[in-house]
């Protein structure tokens, strides 16, 4: 049975479509097709034929044309358009036309870095010429490096690498960087906030380097659909972009379902289980051998659904092998198979977290189910593109969880199809982040008087000044030098992950590695008496050694999982600045948010009932980091005659609404912020809204927001008063369900409380009905 009789089926079948809240039908857009532009090498076009390609996509035809008229190029098209012909076929030509031309490639990760090797070997092989094309990053052999030095015309890796293991040693660069032509940027969407302020700063350096060696290299940057798309790519290479966003490639109908798990407990708004429901529509699709992927949001959410449907498969009489988990922690040669399993057609099912929804080439898939949201429109969005790759039709399945969020999206399907995905935002001269680069810059290559970092020359100056005084620079004549003895880059980490993993081994198997977990999650995955779960196989956690990093399991057979819970606390260390206004204060300072995992929950599988627990014996983790806060009067809800329950959904509600318009005002990502509302905080006893930094140490963002205090308490009374919904959404404060029914107009008054310090002007207002 194909796909379109299965969506005919499942419009017959009433049960099925009596918890459906949405079914929208993209129609199928047809191909646009262009030729071969005159300036493409002969060689490429007779490679591309032998591959099927008589010609181009309009859109692929408009980004090579303009790259090779010498713009900086950004192209914005959905998955599986052909982004990928965009940058190789500009970066072959020009490497055709002079063959000591240089490329340097930069992917999110190492898998997608693999991917695109493949690809552009195929396309290499077919030409006949020799180009080399390395991938350089953690996992290259030291006897392979210079190779890849030396003989590389496309060096492949990512930013990590280039930041700490090529800029700072450009010495031995030299042929990459005196020939660089052109610098591809792949899955530009993914770096925003924090992470995309450090890429725009490294980009710096490297342009810094070129410029040293006499280059000026072109920018090619592809990205999924942002709001966005051309100011952030402007932002991050600080260049004039040409946008080329018209797609022609073509895409089959396409069904997109909204699914809402049948009730089974109304007084208490309970529904079934989100993981039992998308199990048993996956389970539907693999029994008529459609090739489906199945999105969650977490790692035990994708072993859980692994495990059922290979339980399902097994019972259908097929291979258990037909199913697959895709999550990071599995080994990359374990990936790497799971990906050439599905572009043969040889897995039928793969249940994945979020890992997949990057352009990793996984063939064509027919079905998408969502278990869950994805936390956003543009995610969502990504995430639906994995089905339909063959131009077929296609069908989407989100299944709703109980949670808020979700229930929100699914009750208003308006608000996701009628909403542009979001914004992407970065601030190359955060000044932290910033110096942090100049000090990497100034390792790399004296600076001279007069040059400029990002900020003007007397800016730029002015920092040079402060390290040269604290000694970290030395200034001779006219030039800064480095005088410091540590190697800058080694102590600036782009994202927040630990360094290095937890190793997870088999001590039945001689240790053999079986998986890994960051550092982060193993206190939380991999705690003493933990059922561990990969590729569906059960081990039981003997010990977890952190010092050393690396867990001890064995295998066992047992009917129950393990789920820890997290205590979390938030401490004010050090209040740095405050500043009290009639019955508010506002503060920034340093923070310590200590999580501690406490206990651990048996769960039975299929029911999902909790069947014994455990404690938890670990040290807690600390991170030490930045925030910003607002205080109110102990009697602040006497005097807005709210119960402290009231008050304390307001303060939530307050928290939720602040940390949608932060980002905005401090040119960050929402990931780069969390918001914590306390009744009464332990350092002061009053109620307070924090907003504090998830980067350890911070990056200023919490003194920004302290300063725009008054611009922040604008746009979040802006966004309460100005959203039409009653109650609260997502857009706002969150959905009721979450905050409490009249959180909305509790969470305006404080906020205008906060703003002009006055109990009776606060009182008069009144939430948007």
């Amino acid at each position: 049975m194909n796909v379109a009789q299965t969506i005919d089926r499942l419009r017959q079948d009433p049960e099925f479509c009596r918890n459906l809240t949405a079914w929208q039908t993209l129609p199928e857009r047809l191909a646009r097709f262009a030729p071969f532009p005159d300036a493409l090498d002969p060689r490429l076009a007779d490679a591309l034929r032998k591959r099927g390609m008589e010609q181009l996509y309009t859109h692929q035809r408009q980004s090579i044309e303009a790259s090779l008229a010498g713009k900086n190029v950004c192209v914005v098209t959905p998955t599986a358009s052909g982004k990928t012909l965009c940058y190789n076929l500009p970066v072959l030509n020009r490497i055709l036309e002079n063959p000591k031309a240089r490329a340097l490639y930069l992917f999110p990760t190492k898998a997608l870095s693999q991917d695109q090797v493949h690809e552009l070997k195929t396309t290499i092989e077919e030409m006949g010429v020799k180009i080399g094309t390395y991938t350089f990053d953690g996992d290259t052999p030291a006897t392979a490096r210079k190779a890849v030095r030396m003989a590389g015309h496309i060096v492949v890796t990512n930013p990590d690498m280039l930041h700490s293991g090529i800029l700072p040693h450009h010495t031995i660069w030299i042929r990459l960087f005196e020939n660089l032509n052109y610098i591809v940027i792949d899955e530009l969407h993914h770096y925003r906030g924090v992470f995309g302020s450090h890429l725009a700063n490294v980009l710096r350096r490297l342009k810094r380097i070129c410029q040293f060696y006499g280059s000026n290299p072109q920018f090619i940057c592809c990205s999924a659909t942002i709001e966005n798309p051309q100011e952030m790519a402007e932002r991050v290479i600080e260049a004039p972009v040409t946008l080329v966003n018209d797609n022609g490639a073509p895409a089959g109908e396409k069904h997109f379902l909204f699914y809402n798990p049948p009730v089974v407990n109304a007084e208490l708004g309970i529904r079934k289980s989100v993981v039992n429901e998308a199990s048993r529509i996956a389970a539907q699709f693999l029994s008529k051998n459609i090739q489906s992927i199945v999105f969650t949001r977490s790692r035990l959410r994708v072993e859980l659904l692994t495990t059922y449907l290979k339980d399902a498969v097994a019972r259908m009489g097929k291979s258990r092998d037909l199913v697959q988990g895709y999550r990071g922690g599995y080994l990359p040669t374990e990936r790497r198979a799971i990906e050439q399993g599905l572009r043969k057609g040889e897995i039928m099912t793969v249940v994945s977290t979020n890992a997949l929804e990057l352009g990793i080439d996984i063939g064509a898939l027919d079905v998408c189910i969502m278990t869950g949201y994805a936390g956003s429109v543009a995610s969502t969005w990504q995430q639906a593109g994995r089905a339909g790759r063959r131009n077929t039709v296609s069908i989407v399945i989100m299944v709703a969880s109980s949670a808020p969020l979700d229930q929100y999206i699914i009750g208003h399907p308006e608000y996701f199809f009628d909403q542009p995905p979001e914004s992407a935002t970065v601030d190359p001269n955060n000044l932290i982040i910033l110096t942090s680069h100049l000090k990497c810059a100034a390792f790399e290559i004296p600076f001279i008087e007069g040059e400029s970092f990002g900020l003007d020359a007397a800016s730029t100056e002015e920092i040079l000044n402060y390290l040269a005084e604290n000694r970290v620079l030395r200034k001779t004549r006219n030039k800064w030098h480095w005088s410091a003895d540590t190697y800058p880059a080694s102590g600036i980490s782009l994202r927040t992950a630990a360094p290095g993993n937890v190793v997870i081994l088999d001590t039945t198997d001689g240790g053999r590695v079986i998986g890994e977990v960051d550092f982060f999650a193993a206190p939380v995955e991999v705690y003493q008496n933990a059922i561990y779960i990969h590729q569906s196989r059960q081990y039981t956690i003997d010990n977890l050694d952190l010092e050393d990093r690396k867990a001890y399991a064995r295998p066992v057979e047992t009917d129950y999982y393990t789920d820890a819970e997290m205590k979390v606390d938030l401490k004010v260390i050090d209040e740095l600045e405050q500043k009290p206004f009639a019955a508010v204060k506002k503060n920034w300072g340093e923070l310590s948010v200590t999580w501690l995992p406490t206990i651990y929950k048996k769960i039975k599988f299929g029911t999902h009932e909790n069947v014994g627990w455990g404690e938890i014996h670990l040290p807690e983790n600390t991170m030490h980091t930045t925030g910003y806060w607002i205080e109110f009067a102990h009697d602040v809800g006497d005097a807005f005659a709210m119960g402290k329950d009231e008050l304390g959904d307001a303060l939530n509600a307050l928290a939720n609404a602040l940390r949608q318009v932060s980002p905005v005002q401090v040119l960050c990502d929402p990931t780069d912020i969390r918001a914590q509302a306390m009744l009464r905080a332990p350092h002061s006893e009053l109620p307070t809204v924090f907003l504090y930094e998830t980067y350890p140490g911070g990056v200023g963002l919490a003194e920004k927001l302290y300063h725009h205090h008054h611009r922040l308490l604008e746009a979040a009374i802006a966004l309460l008063s100005g959203c039409g919904c009653k109650y609260g959404c997502p857009s706002c404060v969150g959905p009721a369900l979450e905050v409490g029914l009249h959180s909305k107009g509790g969470a305006l008054r404080l906020a205008h409380l906060a703003l002009h310090g006055d109990a009776t002007q606060a009182l008069t207002v009144v939430a948007h009905p």
